[in-house]
């Protein structure tokens, strides 16, 4: 998925500063951002922001949907590079067709991951199909670490089955949870998840201590370890527990994602569809597929011109670092 913003803000990622509450769960709210489409289909963004950039490898999460298409005009995304991260797409509903630089033509399914790598540099293109009535799921990036940000070109395609829960459900897409393990290879350890927990359960989850972990809320009347989170809200917990809990008061099945990782302890520069670790990356990436260099290959098969790249801002990057996440107690 591109980011579509005229303005993309421009931001150097990681690094330290004031120590999070270690004991809290910290609740970030998304901003909603329009995407694609005849009529700009909205999503709602919960990262990068100013709180927190990165949870993990974890750098950028929108989430959309329901949508109706026939309102919206549903997904179209011309052709856009990127540099230096892996995209993820997960979808609850709806079917997306792919296409990439590398060759790749595949559709987007919901319960189906598809995964590419960015690297020294790829494009793509995402259109929902003529068969969709209703979008909805998730678009997640993941940062690549200084030594595999040139890794080649991807795409990886995986079907998680689902995972028995004591009051619910998991589909391990990345990583491993539950007992299930993804095959689906990542630069840095990493885990993705969809959970689906059964009306008035508690769903009480090992995870590695030293993960941070993010719930990212679709469906439900939740709370993560005791703290409410709400439709599109996204729940920060530090390293240092070895389970969360997830509760479900409501009286439907709850949906969620669950993303998870180390914390990343180099600093990125993320502007719009690039990720470098310099100003002079991200200008070096803009001027490249500006002038339709080899460096992000061509996408077959799209009937229009390629997403040009927005104007750089007239200054450098400024830093916008996470809070240094503390040791969470290991309840």
């Amino acid at each position: 998925m591109s980011n579509t913003e005229t303005h993309p803000a421009e931001m150097k990622c990681g690094g330290p500063a004031d120590d999070a509450d270690s004991s809290a769960v910290e609740v970030l709210t998304a901003r909603q951002v329009p995407l694609g489409g005849p009529r700009a289909m909205p999503v709602r963004r919960t990262l990068p922001q100013r709180a927190r950039t990165l949870i993990g490898a974890w750098c950028f999460a929108d989430h959309y949907g329901p949508d109706d298409v026939s309102v919206t005009g549903g997904m179209d995304v011309a052709p856009h590079p990127h540099t230096g991260l892996q995209t993820v797409s997960w979808l609850f509903s709806g079917e997306i067709e792919h296409r990439d630089s590398l060759g790749s033509h595949a559709y987007v399914r919901p319960g189906e991951l598809n995964l590419m790598t960015g690297g020294f540099g790829i494009s793509h293109t995402e259109v929902s199909t003529p068969g969709t009535t209703v979008l909805h799921g998730v678009q997640l990036w993941v940062a690549l670490p200084d030594e595999h940000r040139d890794a080649a070109r991807d795409f990886q395609h995986h079907v998680p089955a689902p995972v028995p829960l004591d009051g619910g459900s998991a589909r391990v897409f990345l990583g491993t949870l539950a007992g299930d393990t993804s095959p689906v290879r990542t630069f840095t350890p990493l885990l993705g998840a969809e959970l689906s927990v059964d009306p008035g359960a508690a769903v009480t989850l090992d995870v590695d201590p030293e993960f941070e972990h993010g719930l990212l809320v679709d469906a439900g009347d939740v709370r993560l370890n005791g703290t409410v989170l709400k439709p599109a809200e996204l729940g920060y917990a530090a390293p240092g527990r070895a389970a969360l809990t997830v509760t479900n008061e409501g009286p439907d099945a709850a949906r969620l994602v669950l993303l998870g990782g180390p914390p990343f302890g180099e600093e990125i520069v993320m502007w719009w569809n690039f990720i470098g670790r310099t100003h002079d990356d991200i200008v070096r990436a803009r001027e490249a597929w500006q002038n339709a260099s080899d460096r992000f290959g061509r996408v077959e098969g799209y009937p229009g011109d390629r997403l040009a790249a927005p104007a750089l801002p007239n200054a450098t990057l400024t830093p916008r670092r996470n809070p240094s996440p503390a040791a969470g107690d290991a309840r």
